[in-house]
């Protein structure tokens, strides 16, 4: 089955990217764009537009002979291709390829059919073009990355293909593929844009949603661990909170609980009978960092949520200079390549993200820290004290990561710095600020598997296993097939990879 693409949805992006589920164009969508090339190669006769009869950006005071017109789009792909730092990995370029497609596939960029049907066959053979890091300062849009694909779609550059790295020029010689010829407006309008930026953030958003699920199961498994009372997730306290995210955070919870016999009934234990005690055994309320979840992991949902907007509204946007309008016979020029929409959510969406982490790293610390708990051995230790060691250097990694993701809080959508001539006077360094939040989520990946691993070893301290909800349970089977538990000391980075990748593949609750 195939993805029509035309306006995407999160899922649709989720199943080319992850499920390598092939695409094919609309067919209202192809129309659109040969009916705006033709008109823009009739209105483009005799006037002075941006990027076709002038030179770009501070250069556009230069007027550019008709004659010149093709071999100008050739010197910006060209000139672009400036791009420095890590290659970004084929996940992300190939979400790069599809954002790009998506917004060309509008119809308003005056670009030729051929443009988005090589884009379509080099997502649907796996060609990946290689695509810098560093080089957008994400307005006008992210130039240098998205020339750096264009340079692949003329035949020039280096692709991945097959697990190789060659020239561009070999797969068109391999495939039988034809490199895109500039026409018109095809270079400005294939690397003016916010596709980069796009790109990376939807892979972000869409690796944050399942770490919320992995998250919230992990607090309901504390909370079994330590047989919590279960009103702090209940329907009646956070239905008088009005936030929508607290209330759905809750509702998982409960979801995720059913079936568990490992939580306290409050009633049981402080309404049905009086009480006399001067001092309560049994704690009265729990720390934070297992009582707070649907008020801390609340605000992440709704941010979360939020980001799906910006993002969908985003990739299914023009975002393109100018805009060519063959509806009302109009070019326009403006900004619409200005990123800030998705810098702003990604500095966002990191934020959440990193809030989330610290959660999952207290939660880690309460089950390590034996004088706090009162119920596990120091580092949820299964050997001899003080022979053996447990979890504790895993904690050291969770603390150290966090912190990391802390520092990198810092907003990136704020560093506007002029250049190009100071033509480009406001930015919004929305790729810088996409980078940035997949090393927050992957760092909330790390600490969140080094929690697993803590949970799982208190769950056979414990011997309560069978006590736990079906879900819970569920997933202490799945992660114990290839983690198990351990009571000698041995290197745990395998593992440690081995539970990210377990929980990067989505499987709970599957």
């Amino acid at each position: 089955m195939s993805i029509i693409v035309d306006n995407l949805t999160l899922e649709n992006c989720e199943a080319v990217l992850f499920g390598n589920e092939k695409i094919e164009i609309a067919e209202a969508a192809l129309k659109r764009v040969k009916d705006n090339y033709e008109f823009l190669d009739k209105f483009s006769k005799d006037k002075l537009i941006y990027g076709i009869s002038t030179g770009f950006g501070p250069m556009a005071q230069y007027r550019i002979d008709e004659g010149l017109r093709a071999q100008l789009q050739y010197n910006f792909v060209k000139s672009h291709a400036t791009g420095t730092g890590n290659v970004l990995s084929e996940l992300y370029a190939k979400a790069v390829m599809l954002a790009r497609l998506c917004t060309l596939l509008r119809g308003y960029s005056g670009i030729h059919p051929e443009v988005p049907q090589l884009i379509a066959e080099f997502i649907n053979r796996g060609i990946t073009p290689q695509i810098f890091e560093h080089g957008s300062v994400g307005a006008s849009g992210d130039l240098v990355q998205l020339d750096h694909l264009t340079l692949n779609l003329i035949g020039e550059g280096e692709v991945f293909y097959q697990g190789e790295k060659m020239p561009a020029r070999l797969i068109f010689e391999r495939t039988g593929l034809k490199p895109i010829k500039m026409h018109i407006r095809e270079a400005l309008a294939l690397a003016n844009g916010t596709s980069c930026m796009t790109g990376i953030g939807i892979v972000n958003l869409i690796y944050a949603k399942r770490l919320l699920r992995h998250t919230v199961l992990a607090s309901v498994l504390i909370n079994e661990i330590t047989s919590a009372f279960d009103d702090h997730f209940s329907e009646g306290l956070n239905a008088v909170k009005l936030h929508r995210g607290q209330r759905e955070i809750a509702a998982m919870m409960r979801e995720i609980a059913t079936g568990s016999r490992r939580f306290h009934k409050r009633e049981q234990f402080f309404y049905d009978k009086k009480i006399t005690d001067k001092y309560l055994k049994i704690k009265v309320q729990e720390y934070y960092s297992l009582r707070c979840v649907p008020q801390v992991l609340g605000p992440v949902y709704d941010t979360i949520d939020y980001c799906e907007k910006i993002l969908m509204e985003e990739i299914n946007s023009v975002s393109d200079n100018p805009v060519i309008d063959s509806e009302h016979q109009n070019v326009y020029h403006g900004g619409n390549f200005h990123g800030d929409y998705v810098s702003i959510e990604m500095d966002k969406l990191k934020i959440a993200i990193t809030k989330l982490t610290m959660l999952m790293e207290r939660q880690c610390n309460y089950l390590c820290h034996d004088r706090i708990n009162n119920l596990l051995p120091p580092f949820v230790n299964l050997g001899t004290l003080g022979f053996n060691y447990g979890v504790q250097a895993l904690h050291f990694t969770a603390t150290s990561t966090t912190a990391e993701s802390q520092t990198l809080c810092n907003p990136m959508s704020v560093h506007s710095i002029p250049c190009n001539n100071d033509n480009q006077d406001v930015v919004s360094m929305g790729t810088n600020s996409a980078l940035i939040a997949r090393t927050v989520v992957e760092n909330a990946y790390q600490v969140t598997a080094v929690h697993f691993m803590t949970l799982m070893q208190a769950v056979d301290y414990l011997k309560i296993a069978n006590d736990l909800s079906p879900k819970t349970r569920k997933v202490y089977k799945e992660i114990r097939e290839f983690f198990p538990a351990f009571v000698e000391d041995s290197p745990l980075y395998p593992d440690l990879r081995n539970v990210v990748n377990y929980l990067k593949g989505n499987k709970i609750g599957a």
